[in-house]
């Protein structure tokens, strides 16, 4: 067995590591999220924290670690009587990204429960996990499939694997653990809020903080024992410190003056549902209990309230997590009532101050707070001008008449944009594709292992060896030969790239602004649709690729943000760039099916002698690949060339208005034209 880095040698992370401490004291806190860029010691803290736990007491031979005192009557190894009772180790388990459905909920031999009527149940992940800690790095990049199993056992404490008839159910309570970062893409809002706690982490700037952790890190790699057994004496307190902190938490008081403070908090804040104000409540017992009080403070409050609410005042993916102190500052002692003065210490230090090199310790939260309030969606422009009118002479310009960015407007639902024919890709919620989760339309011999049994296929295949096979009975005599697998059909996430025209002739900053607020719209339907995302500008000589293809939705609506607009417009330089692009993706992922949409007016005036011809050229190129194209026509004005449409039947796709990108406006000419049918019937 490998050794595991030590908690209390993990240098600074305070507000981390009290999180996961606050979740060892009390689990039904909900567990926590780490957000933060990549190598910064999140899996390293979180996989240490498995070492603190104190050992779970089980049933003796339950592969569901039932509670001997309480054991699931429930369990598909019950009924548990006096066989007696183990004591091991909290497990941590770790949920892989690529994880199959069969491995996280378990599965069944439907072989043998449809020849024999036996359940014969092997147990997933998230039965391992029971009574322990389920740990997904990456959990932003988790599978929509996997990530609902999540959502039910977390809701209900309980995992079902339903099979053609067959039906398991047992114990499924963990303390959900997740790491990610944010550069690569967001949670879903539903598992967002299943996580209690959220804490965001970023390497240390501190040039002497950065030399011990460095110090610290190559010890442990050149002698691991020896270095944990450095920090066994810090370890060991520690956990005692968590065991004391349990005892107490029973006798902490949460008083109705307290109690009113969270209502208060979240109510102020906006925040959606009642878990935020329960999450608060239990974080807040667990701080006073961790801190070796008996009852809560508004200070605990407070620190409660900075970790578990940043997350849940997300409204869409472009908004930044975090909150206004001040805000929380004023509602606390708004409704401050009659309380004991805050304890200025909110109790002993973490064990570990003393040890090697400092800093092994948890102090209490404090330093910066989570980043100020900003509003994730920008300002749409005054709409009182009209889209063509002429730049003002105030604008700001850079060099070459480059003008500087504009703001976006508001973002709309989008009507839906796919790609046609029946992919293989990443599960998803654009385009149609053949996936493991989804209506049957078929079936087939199975490959490997099976997963989704397609019953009557399978009695079919099995019914005319019947005789042959000599059955007496009432039971179907099946053989692994006659199984049968269900083709399903579901949807998949695309890769959808942006190439977007930010030359001159794009350049009226309310135009540009009702542009960036149309890629915006798609780039949000992007995210609820699960799909990779990349950006390509082009204007002046050239194109340029300012995202490459990412799960991260909101690096891209932030690149789209800052792009300044001037100069020529190179459209075959930015459809080249494209198709380079699309070209190495297909190597990379060829799997994921790409749409391209581009951006533009359909004018070219560079790149070359015959800028038009050019750009049809490069078009041509995406078509002979079979690449699906949009292109969302951008012109304005009341004389209109067609170039966007031209530009389209070269692609070999379609083009699409601003107007006719909204979802509503075809409920828009719907009802308009029934308003014009009941009309004439009248006349």
């Amino acid at each position: 067995m490998s050794t595991r880095y030590p908690f209390t040698a993990v240098v600074g992370m305070d507000d981390l590591r009290l999180a996961l401490l606050l979740n060892a004291v009390s689990p039904a806190v909900g567990g926590v999220l780490v957000r933060g860029e990549k190598g910064t010691a999140k899996s390293t803290a979180v996989r240490a924290l498995a070492e603190l736990l104190p050992e779970v007491a089980v049933v003796a031979g339950c592969r569901f670690s039932c509670d001997p005192a309480s054991p699931d009557p429930g369990c598909p190894d019950g009924p548990h009587g006096d066989g007696g009772a183990d004591a091991r180790p909290a497990r941590m388990v770790e949920l892989p990204v690529g994880a199959s459905e069969d491995r996280l909920v378990g599965s069944l031999d439907i072989e043998k429960a449809l020849a024999d009527g036996v359940k014969a149940f092997e147990p997933g992940l998230l039965a391992a996990a029971h009574r322990g800690i389920l740990y997904v790095d990456e959990v932003n990049l988790l599978s929509d499939h996997l990530i609902d199993h999540l959502l039910d056992a977390a809701a209900m404490g309980a995992s079902h694997v339903e099979r053609e008839g067959v039906s398991v159910r047992h114990a499924a309570r963990f303390l959900l653990v997740g790491t990610m970062n944010p550069e690569e893409g967001e949670l879903r809002p539903q598992l967002l809020d299943r996580f209690g706690l959220t804490v965001e982490v970023a390497a240390s700037r501190v040039p002497e903080e950065r030399v011990e952790v460095v110090r610290r890190r190559l010890a442990f790699e050149d002698d691991p024992a020896g270095f944990a057994g450095r920090w066994a004496g810090e370890e060991a307190a520690l956990r005692e410190r968590i065991v004391a902190a349990r005892e107490l938490l029973p006798k902490v008081a949460l008083g109705d003056a307290v109690l009113l403070q969270i209502a208060a908090t979240c109510a102020a804040f906006e925040v959606d549902g009642m878990r935020a104000d329960i999450v608060m409540a239990r974080t807040a017992t667990a701080l006073a209990a961790w801190a070796g009080r008996e009852e809560v403070t508004s200070e605990d409050v407070r620190r409660a309230a900075l970790l578990a609410l940043p997350h849940r005042r997300r409204r869409n993916p472009f908004d930044a997590p975090g909150m206004d102190e001040d805000k929380l500052d004023e509602t606390l002692e708004r409704f401050r009532g009659d309380e004991p003065e805050d304890d200025p210490d909110p109790g002993p230090d973490g064990p570990g101050d003393g040890g090697p090199g400092g800093g092994g310790g948890v102090p209490p939260q404090g330093g910066e707070g989570p980043a100020p309030e900003t509003d994730g969606v920008p300002e749409q422009a005054p709409a009182q001008a009209p889209e063509h009118a002429p730049e003002p002479e105030h604008a700001p310009r850079g060099a070459a008449g480059e003008r500087a960015a504009v703001k976006a407007g508001e973002p709309f639902r989008t009507k839906t944009l796919s790609v046609p024919g029946l992919g293989e890709g990443a599960a998803g919620r654009r385009s149609r594709a053949r996936t493991q989760n989804g209506r049957t339309t078929g079936a087939t011999r199975p490959e490997g292992t099976l997963t989704k049994l397609h019953l009557s296929a399978t009695v079919r295949a099995a019914a005319p060896h019947q005789r042959a096979r000599g059955r007496s009975g009432a039971g179907l005599v099946v053989r692994r030969d006659d199984l049968r697998q269900a083709v399903r059909e579901g949807r998949e996430g695309n890769l959808v790239l942006f190439v977007v025209d930010a030359s001159g002739s794009m350049a009226a900053r309310r135009r540009m602004g009702a542009v960036k607020g149309a890629v915006l719209s798609l780039l949000l339907d992007a995210y609820q649709r699960r799909d990779k995302v990349g950006l390509v500008t082009f204007r002046g000589r050239a194109a340029e690729l300012a995202l490459p293809p990412t799960s991260s939705v909101d690096a891209a609506a932030a690149r789209l943000e800052e792009l300044p607009t001037g100069g020529r417009t190179p459209l075959s330089a930015g459809l080249l760039r494209a198709h380079d692009v699309l070209r190495v993706e297909r190597l990379r992922d060829p799997s994921r099916r790409p749409l391209l949409v581009v951006v533009t007016d359909g004018r070219a005036t560079g790149g070359g002698p015959d800028p038009v011809g050019l750009a049809a050229r490069a078009a041509r190129l995406h078509a002979a690949d079979g690449t699906a194209s949009v292109v969302l026509d951008c012109e304005a004005g009341p004389v209109r060339l067609g170039l966007a449409g031209d530009l389209a039947r070269d692609l070999g796709g379609t083009a699409v208005t601003l107007d006719e990108l909204r979802a509503d406006a075809i409920a828009g000419l719907v009802r308009e034209a029934q308003v014009n049918r009941s009309v004439r019937r009248a006349a």
